[in-house]
Formats: C-alpha cells, structure tokens, sequence
C-alpha cells in the first residue's frame, strides 16, 4: 500500500484556498487533538483523581505498572508500526483500549479484583504506544516547520480540554458525596462514552500523503516502510546521540504523575474536591501549552535563541514552583497525612494546596511542549519524527513504570519529590546541548519549498 502522488499545481492552488479545509494541518491536528481530548484526555482525569476514583490507590498503581511497562516497549516500537499501518488503523487500535481500561474500574468497583484492572492497564498499554506514537508524528511532522510551537500548543490545549470536562464528571457526579472514598459507576460509565467516541473519531485522520500546507506542500511523499526497515531503524535510536540527550526529559516527563495524583492530589483533597482541582491542574496546562507554545514560535527570529529562551523560561518556572512544592511537603508525610481540605469547608487552608496543584499542571505542559518542539526541530520527515516521538513515548513510559511502583512501595514523599525536581533539572541542560548542536535556524531552502512547484514525486518529505 503506498502514498498517493502528488496532484496537478491547480488541483494543488484550489486545495489551498482555506486554512480551514478537512485537508489541511491545522484541521488534521485539531482532529488528533480531539481524539487525545476523549481517550488520554479522559484517562488523565480517571488518573488525575488518585488511585483511580478508589479510597486504596493500590489497584490502580499496579494497573499503571502495568500499562507503562508494556507502554514502555510499544512506545518505542509504535513509531515503526505507525510507519507500516498508517494513521487511521495505528490510531484507532490504540483508542479501543482506553475504553477497556475504564470498564476494568467500573468493575473493580463492585467485584474489589484488582486482576482485571491490571490485565486492562497492560492491554491499554500496547494501545497507547499506537496512539501517541501516530499523536507525536503527526503533531511534529504535518505543520509548517516554523509555526510547530503554535501548532503543539493547539493540540496541547484541545487535548487537555478532556482532562477539564473529564475532572467536572466526577466532581458533578459526586458533589453530594463529600465523605465518599470512592466515585460512583456514572462516573467511569461517563469516561467510557467519551473513549468510545474518541475511538471512532480517530477514522477521520488523514495519511500524511493526502496533508496539503497552506503553501501547497505535501507533508510527505513516501510510501509505507516495511518492518525489517522499521526494526534496524528503531534499534538505531538507542545509539543516535540526538535520542540520548532527549532520553533524560522523557523519563521524567510522567514520572511527577503518581507523586502528584496520589500524593498531592490525592493526599490533600477529599474527593469531589479533587475532580474540582483535575479541572483546574488540566486547564492550565492549556495555559502552560499557549504561553510556551508563543515563546517558541514568536519570541525571536532565530529558531535555536527560542528555542534557548523556551527552554530558559521552563528552568526558572520549574525551580520556583518544585520550591513550593518543597516548601508543602515538608509539612506531611506518609504517617502524618493532614486532614482532608474541601473546597467550600476548608476556608483558606485551601487556597495554598490548590494554587501548587494548578502550577504543577501548568509546569506539565510547558516542559512537555517545550520537548515536543525541541523533537520537532529535528527534523520534518515523518518517518524519521514518528520513530522520535515513539523512543520518546517509551522512555517516558518506563519511568512512568518505575514511579507508580515507587509510589506502592511507599517511598517517602519528600524523597519522591527531590527525585521528580532533580530529574527535571538535569534534562534542561542536556536540552540547552542539543539545541546548540542539532537545531538550525530556517534557511533560504526551506522558504523554498514554499513554492508548490518545487515538490516532485521523488523529492525527499519536507
């Protein structure tokens, strides 16, 4: 199966006439953004809740053990599979396990078996390497090279728009329950019709062949890659130095998720005030994603000083907020849990918790976004940019592995928290490195490819 060719320079002028069109990047990763706004989107507010909706977060931390560590090796193979199968059926097959997973805790809500939980979390998994990987490739490699910034943001912000809608479900559903330990079957029965949805949604995605940018360039004109291809080429990424400097962001990047759902989020909050701050902790991560997102893009002319402030910008917000983070944790452990806060019992013991939640969220976006964009620069080709997002995606899943298993084991919460700020830290230097080495400035041959006439059956993706 193979990419079609590319059409005449008219059928070519007329396809351009609107930055609107079903063709067009902007539309494409508004359609992506949508389909991680109902399944991931959704998973993260299930997450987001602490131990899964359930008063023993143990289930739900072995179930994420489970899902990162297939996570971690479908991650980095997903990249190759997204090259063979293409987006529509990558995508949709990763989807449909999204909606298994939440049926697992519908379940272990009235059966108290954690088996299934677990199985669901490995299945979803395998999924959610075919997702993300089709995501990364898709958001890295179909909009113009200069506005990759804005367009991350889009999706980033769309995308975590399920994490609000998903927070109001268990925070509207359980308002009245404020002494219960765990959300009710509405709850999960209301992430699954967003899942299912999400999955059908993902059959509207085009390949990139069929992309035309608003200059009337193709995203790419190759044809599907073959797996022996796909197998060299992956084991390559673990000795590409590029990757290597990438490796230290990306396990840190989910490894905060189980110290601030189930320590922060979940240790400080009672439960239809922690959908309230799910709300809160995924919308500004739209806030994060935007103000990042024009700092990369709009800040300079030169691509490699925004990428060198964007990465600056992230550091310093990084430090403060990981200070207060600090500053809290030293006041509760393990065996000195505090009282439960409400957010209309609590006062202004609230207040302080809630604002270092909501920063957290905004922290998430902007480091996230900022390595996206740093992936992005790397390249234009999709293949290349999907094998990328995919590596990325899998090292960032095994750290997530490790943390929920970190979290079982009842680490103590201050050395959680030192761990989560100093993996940060360490990534943005490596980060600084390679921008300096690897990231380059638009040159005069890429306003050329602006021309649609300088695209030919055989020319290379740009």
């Amino acid at each position: 199966m193979g990419f079609e060719g590319d059409e005449d320079a008219a059928a070519n002028q007329v396809s351009t006439q609107s930055r609107f069109r079903y063709n067009s990047p902007l539309v494409q990763v508004g359609l992506i953004g949508l389909v991680c706004f109902c399944c991931p989107g959704m998973f993260n507010a299930l997450t987001g809740m602490g131990g899964g909706g359930q008063v023993d977060p143990t289930a739900a931390n072995n179930a994420n053990t489970a899902l990162y560590t297939t996570f971690a090796i479908f991650g980095v193979l997903g990249g190759g599979i997204y090259n063979i199968l293409g987006p529509r059926f990558t995508l949709a097959a990763g989807c449909s396990t999204y909606v298994l997973y939440a049926g697992s805790f519908l379940y272990y809500n009235h059966e108290q078996h954690q088996a299934f939980a677990i199985v669901a979390g490995a299945i979803l998994g395998i999924g959610a390497g075919f997702l993300w990987a089709g995501e990364g490739a898709i958001m890295t490699s179909y909009p113009p090279p200069h506005r990759k910034g804005t367009y991350i943001s889009l999706f980033w912000s769309i995308f975590n728009m399920g994490g609000v809608i998903g927070g109001l479900i268990p925070f509207v559903l359980n308002y009245n329950r404020s002494e219960a330990a765990s959300v009710n079957d509405g709850t999960y029965i209301g992430f699954m019709c967003f899942m299912a949805a999400g999955t059908l949604l993902s059959l509207a995605i085009l390949p990139p062949s069929k992309v035309v940018r608003d200059d009337g360039t193709r995203c790419t004109n190759i044809k599907y890659s073959k797996v022996s291809t796909e197998v060299v080429e992956i084991c390559k990424l673990f000795l590409n130095w590029k990757m290597l400097l990438i490796a230290p962001a990306a396990w840190a990047s989910n490894f905060f998720y189980s110290y601030q759902f189930n320590n922060v989020n979940g240790a400080l909050f009672n439960l239809r005030t922690r959908g309230l701050n799910n709300v809160f902790y995924w919308g500004a991560q739209m806030v994060g994603s935007v103000g990042i997102g024009y700092i990369l893009d709009f800040s300079f002319q030169s691509r490699r000083k925004r990428g060198f402030v964007g990465i600056g910008v992230v550091s310093v917000l990084g430090t403060v907020i990981w200070a207060g983070g600090l500053a809290k944790q030293l006041g509760y452990s393990h065996k000195d849990l505090p009282s439960k806060l409400d957010f209309k019992d609590s006062g202004s013991d609230f207040a302080g918790p809630f604002v270092l939640y909501f920063s957290y969220g905004l922290l998430d976006a902007m480091f996230q976004s900022m390595v996206y964009w740093v992936i992005g620069a790397l390249d234009d080709d999709s293949e290349i940019l999907s094998r990328y997002a995919g590596f990325y995606k899998g090292v960032q899943s095994a750290g997530a592995a490790i943390a929920w298993q970190v979290d079982t084991h009842k680490v103590p919460l201050l050395t959680q928290l030192i761990v989560n700020w100093s993996l940060t830290t360490v990534s943005y230097p490596l980060l600084i490195i390679l921008v300096m080495l690897a990231v380059k400035d638009e040159q005069k041959g890429d306003k050329a490819s602006a021309n649609p006439a300088s695209v030919d059956n055989n020319s290379k993706p740009v």
